[in-house]
């Protein structure tokens, strides 16, 4: 039976993610608090900061730029869209 959380990100009870995304604190602080569904719209909203930023996750400032926008996103005042990004359109 999966495990419920009280989603900080979505406001309601939905299913949460199965294991903590990565180590630490703030991968535990995760675990406990966002739904899986909530953890796959940072996934998409941080490929876009990634493409951006142009951010790097193998190096410690790539890494914790993402930690920092993640954190913002669920516990913050939200991760901003960079100002010149352009959505793609897929109708054209």
């Amino acid at each position: 039976m999966a495990r419920t959380v009280r989603c900080v990100k979505l406001g309601k009870d939905l299913e949460g993610l199965q294991k903590p995304p990565f180590k630490g604190a703030l991968g535990q602080r995760l675990y406990d608090n966002v739904s899986a569904s909530a953890w796959r719209m940072w996934l998409e909203h941080s490929k876009m900061l990634i493409n951006e930023y142009r951010l790097d996750l193998t190096s410690a400032r790539g890494q914790e730029v993402w930690m920092t926008e993640c954190e913002k996103y669920f516990f913050g005042e939200g991760s901003a869209t960079p100002p010149e990004y352009i959505p793609r359109s897929d109708s054209g």
